[in-house]
């Protein structure tokens, strides 16, 4: 029985002809954007007789597979002759010397192709095929053609799809064990929690219907299994080919691959691969990725193919341990591989970059591909500053007078530029004007006149200094994310001694968030934390038709104990309210035993109470968070807390809100007794922070609210949710500060927090 197997064929050619090295961090591969208006420009040149964007499909047979090719080529071009050329439309940041007719055998693959499927549709006996680049700063255009006959177009093809042919049987075989074993799938515990269903099948629905759901489900339901589950479900019943699963977090992705591990072990044959950060991952002492510094980089594309193979042939989890041996066997940068392992893989865990971030983005998933995804966002409280600052771009008046400095004598274009940069900020500084709602378009300008000098030196491929790297990559970026700006965005000026820095600062990430979004088949927003639900619909890109859904705690709210002392924990009153806040901590740790976790809302604040707290209780264990603590440093800071045979044994722990300890973590059972929260969660009050609420304010929404008051009562709930977090966990939660009582804060605590005492 012949199989068939759909291609795009920009996806066969790109498989079967990549070689090379991964050169250093500039690619000169030019933007989406720059791409699609290169296209358009060249496309208004064509004829009346000529054609753009052709759609064009044929089936090739090879063996027992039958491949059905497709794809758009750019341009069909029939001259007064009736001859008929394939024309493909590439751009480039290279000088276009630089690019030769044998520089990039992709592309020629991509055209032949296209010439082949036309020439076979109209029985023609020869093609003419055209290769047009275009150079994207200067629009300079360059072009080569070649004239094939019918057989060669045919024998060219077939050899392609059969070097493709071995790689497509393995992942047919992937594909039918791991539909088969999906729609065989049972849900690995013997009964749901309370609430558990409810939220699995919510998230099945949703991805049956095409939509997006924002679902607020308290800690203890187990939100990673009843989100996955669901859409494992989703992929065995032919609804979705591919889960994203995107996070914040270390120790979240940790949860979703022991998530998919407890499936496996049910029989699930699903392939997942967690991407780790280039930083953490590479294998050298500092990260450039060049191949004349760089083993794992040089030949980097001639091996790849082979390793993916081999990696997916064998294993089924893709974790970093597993990426890092097969990298070593394979001689593949481990990150590249990950990446490249993505758009192979059924699961992918990654951070929200990979997905929303402009600048660092998965781009090479088609629209066809994302019709069947589905993106699981874990702890989406997150994403809204994390949005925040993906889509806002800093430049530093500095970096650009360094570059002046060194390249004056040597690369004076560059020198040039980067003095114009300068001598802006330097007038800007002049002016005083710290905050402009509009763009400067100027700036925008001579930055982006700067890339293009720095894309030209760059493109050379001769080594540069590291500060022309990165000045490039911070440019870059700020022209990028200029072409973003809206009314949704602002800019602002901050001036230190003779620095100079200006922010592209986006107030509201909802539309971008909802372009980047886009095209997804179905996309689930989700934490403990959600809440109020209107604030975060509005600011993640939600929709009125979107769905909403709110499961409380599963586990009886008799099991935890909740006080608030009015005590205030304002600024001003803070040196007056140590001393009682100290001797109200000391007293709960009389009357309960077990380990507790105390929350502040900054280092100085909770380094002011521990010195008293160890004072005045000496005889106490306790662990403080450090600002700077690395993952060995973490993992100690959370083993220390263990189940005490004696009470005097116990541990307390001093951490800030909304910092790595305070979400996220699981100390089940006796691990922990208690948490105590001091103060309502306010973020530092600052610019930005003012920036926000000034914005808000003026669109109709409360701006204090929505900058302050909101994240802060998140980080609040989060810090909160680490105490129960199974059906025998019991203790207790601790508010301190009399703001709890207010209307405002009270409608934000949880139903099983609102059977509160006040204490004295």
């Amino acid at each position: 029985m012949t199989q068939i197997i759909k291609i795009a064929v920009r996806t066969l050619v790109e498989y079967t002809f990549r070689s090379g090295s991964i050169e250093t961090g500039f690619r000169t591969a030019s933007s989406l954007h720059e791409g699609t208006k290169i296209h358009q420009k060249i496309q208004k040149t064509y004829r009346e007789t000529d054609q753009k964007e052709v759609y064009l499909k044929t089936e090739v047979t090879v063996d027992d597979l039958t491949f059905q090719i497709d794809g758009r080529c750019d341009g069909l071009l029939i001259d007064e002759d009736g001859v008929i050329t394939i024309d493909e439309i590439k751009s480039t940041s290279m000088p276009l010397e630089k690019v030769t007719e044998e520089t990039h055998p992709v592309h020629w693959a991509q055209a032949i192709l296209y010439a082949y499927i036309y020439a076979k549709d109209h029985d023609l006996t020869e093609m003419h095929i055209q290769l047009t680049y275009v150079q994207v700063r200067t629009g300079e255009e360059k072009r080569f053609q070649r004239i094939m006959e019918r057989e060669e177009l045919e024998s060219f093809v077939l050899d392609v799809v059969s070097r493709y042919a071995s790689y497509a049987r393995l992942r047919l075989a992937l594909r039918e064990k791991r539909n088969a074993s999906a729609k065989a799938l049972a849900f690995p515990f013997k009964e749901y929690r309370q609430g558990q269903r409810k939220l699995a099948g919510s998230v099945y629905k949703t991805i049956r219907e095409k939509k997006t759901l924002f679902a607020k489900a308290s800690t203890g339901i187990g939100k990673t299994i009843s989100t996955i589950f669901p859409a494992v479900k989703a992929v065995g019943e032919g609804h979705v080919e591919r889960i994203f699963y995107l996070t914040a977090k270390t120790i979240t992705r940790t949860a979703a691959e022991e998530a998919f591990r407890l499936l496996q072990k049910s029989k699930l044959e699903i392939v997942v691969v967690t991407i780790t950060a280039k930083e953490k991952i590479c294998f050298q002492d500092r990260v450039k990725c060049d191949k004349t510094e760089c083993p794992f980089a040089d030949g980097y594309y001639d091996r790849i193919n082979g390793a993916i193979s081999d990696i997916m042939e064998h294993e089924k989890m893709l974790t970093r341990p597993v990426i890092e041996k097969y990298a070593r066997k394979h001689m593949v940068c481990p990150f590249e591989f990950s990446l490249d392992l993505a758009y192979a893989a059924d699961a992918v865990i990654c951070d929200y970059n990979y997905m929303f971030d402009p600048r660092v983005s998965l781009q090479r998933i088609f629209e066809e591909d994302k019709k069947k995804t589905v993106l699981l966002v874990d702890e989406a409280h997150n994403l809204v500053d994390r949005a925040r600052e993906m889509y806002s771009a800093t430049i530093v008046k500095s970096h650009f007078l360094d570059l002046y400095r060194l390249y004056k004598k040597d690369l004076k274009e560059i020198a040039k530029t980067a003095k114009k940069v300068n001598d802006h900020l330097l007038e800007k500084k002049k002016q005083n004007q710290m905050l402009e709602k509009s763009l400067d378009d100027k700036l925008v300008q001579v930055v982006d006149a700067f890339v293009f000098k720095a894309e030209e030196e760059l493109a050379k491929g001769e080594e540069v200094d590291e500060l022309l790297l990165e000045t490039y990559f911070e440019a870059n970026a700020f022209v990028k994310i200029a072409r973003l700006y809206d009314q949704r965005f602002t800019s602002y000026l901050t001036v230190t001694g003779s620095e100079v820095e200006l922010k592209l600062f986006c107030l509201d990430p909802s539309a971008q968030l909802k372009q980047m979004g886009k095209g997804f088949r179905s996309k689930v927003f989700f934490s403990a934390t959600l809440t109020p639900a209107g604030y975060y619909m509005n600011l993640l890109g939600g929709k009125e038709d979107d769905y909403v859904l709110s499961i409380p705690s599963p586990f009886d709210r008799e099991n935890i104990d909740v006080m608030i002392q009015p005590l205030s924990t304002r600024y001003r009153d803070r040196e007056r309210t140590v001393e009682p806040m100290v001797q109200f901590i000391s007293q709960i740790l009389q009357k309960r035993a077990g380990n507790f976790l105390v929350f502040f809302p900054s280092y100085q604040y909770m380094r002011t109470v521990y010195e008293q707290f160890i004072t005045l209780t000496p005889d106490v264990k306790t662990i403080v968070q450090d600002g700077g603590m690395t993952e060995e440093q973490r993992e100690a800071f959370l083993e220390a807390f263990q189940e005490n045979e004696n009470p005097l044994d116990r541990l307390v722990g001093f951490a800030v809100l909304g910092g790595i300890f305070s979400e996220g973590i699981d100390l089940k059972g006796e691990r922990l007794q208690g948490v105590i929260i001091v103060g309502v969660g306010l973020p530092q009050i600052g610019l930005e922070r003012n920036i926000i609420k000034d914005y808000f304010q003026a669109i109709g929404q409360n701006g204090y609210d929505y900058s302050y008051v909101y994240p802060g009562m998140n980080k609040v709930l989060q810090a909160g949710g680490r105490l129960i977090r199974t059906e025998s966990d019991h203790g207790i939660i601790a508010l301190i500060d009399d703001r709890f009582l207010q209307p405002k804060y009270q409608a934000m605590l949880p139903y099983e927090w609102q059977h509160f005492t006040v204490g004295e």
